[in-house]
């Protein structure tokens, strides 16, 4: 059993909503998550998983509710100067460039000073695993050895919070282990993450809370009936307002 994770709040997303268009997306979403511990998001395809991770990360604002990154609003913070990792399901890579150089160029676009670069560039590839993948051209990798490669490269600049989305999808079994333990490790080391996947049991495996998210057909069902339980009470309290008008009405007429 893992220990109680650190109390450091590193992120707090408060009653999120969001719909596109007249399709209600995410309904109403809380989750906290504190340094050294893992949150996950799950649900079928279409549930809303990728939305509630941008708008998580601060890629996108909800319709409703709040997101706070280190006790700030997210928005208020400069992307630049936002402590998030993001795990792309690939990086932007010229096939000819080994992995090593490939990492040194996301180095320099994280803007990591250059003195401190190599240190960096070989810290983030011991801790993914691909050191012995350093100078193997991209184009010759794997998906699962790409996967590892998004995820160094989302460690470029230390971050706090390490967001992934639906990471193990399209990968190898083993790969997909292999990442897990690389994550479980990151987090053991105080990192904080946001997992999102649509298995249910390797979700539940890393984190220490998931949200399960509902199907859109479950999301449209409880909108139909939040709408028609406020046209029930609007309803009802015109009713009420208008028996209480003809009451006072009837007096008025009776008094004269």
């Amino acid at each position: 059993m893992r220990t109680a994770p650190n109390s450091d709040l590193v992120l707090s997303c408060r009653r999120i909503r969001h719909s596109f268009g007249t399709q209600l997306v995410i309904d109403d979403m809380s989750f906290d998550v504190h340094a050294g511990q893992a949150h996950g998001l799950t649900g079928d395809d279409q549930s809303g998983k990728t939305t509630a991770i941008r708008i998580a990360s601060g890629l996108m604002a909800a319709d409703r509710g709040s997101v706070l990154l280190d006790g700030r609003p997210i928005d208020e913070i400069h992307p630049l100067r936002r402590s998030i990792g993001y795990v792309a399901q690939n990086v932007a890579t010229v096939p000819s460039l080994t992995v090593a150089q490939t990492v040194r160029f996301w180095a320099r676009l994280a803007r990591v000073p250059q003195e401190q670069r190599e240190d960096h560039v070989g810290e983030v590839l011991a801790l993914t695993g691909l050191q012995r993948h350093a100078d193997t051209p991209v184009g010759a990798c794997p998906g699962g050895v790409l996967r590892q490669l998004s995820l160094a490269v989302a460690l470029l600049g230390r971050p706090r919070l390490l967001v992934l989305d639906e990471p193990g999808r399209g990968i190898d079994p083993h790969s997909r282990e292999r990442l897990l333990l690389t994550l479980a490790r990151l987090r053991d080391d105080g990192l904080a993450l946001i997992y999102a996947g649509r298995d249910r049991a390797e979700v539940a495996s890393l984190c220490d809370h998931v949200n399960v998210l509902p199907s859109r057909r479950e999301t449209l069902r409880r909108e139909t009936l939040r709408r028609e339980t406020l046209r029930r009470e609007t309803l009802r309290r015109e009713t009420l307002q208008r028996e209480t008008l003809q009451r006072e009405t009837l007096q008025r007429e009776t008094l004269r």
